[in-house]
């Protein structure tokens, strides 16, 4: 978020609120890997600004949390639980 925040304020209308954000993340995650950007933005529960819209996309996309295939389409990656299980595997460890 700190690079968006770095942009000029003229280039972004509105940030977008948490509850915003969480709703886009709620439905990447339940949706993973069905919708392009532009029908993602068609289908969400609730209306908001293109620009804004984008603006979330680029910051799950930089924080790791989402993914864009080519074709496309966006993918829930983010999974901390399951980094820790392979983590704490001894048959995967490196030296």
């Amino acid at each position: 978020m700190q690079e968006l925040l770095m942009k000029p304020l003229r280039d972004i209308l509105h940030y977008p609120q948490l509850d915003t954000v969480l709703m886009v993340e709620k439905f990447i995650y339940n949706n993973s890997g069905e919708f392009k950007k532009k029908s993602l933005w068609e289908h969400l529960p609730k209306q908001m600004m293109y620009q804004t819209f984008c603006v979330i996309i680029d910051y799950l996309t930089q924080s790791g949390k989402i993914a864009i295939d080519r074709e496309g389409k966006i993918a829930w990656v983010w999974d901390p639980e399951g980094v820790k299980r392979y983590l704490a595997r001894k048959d995967l460890s490196w030296n």
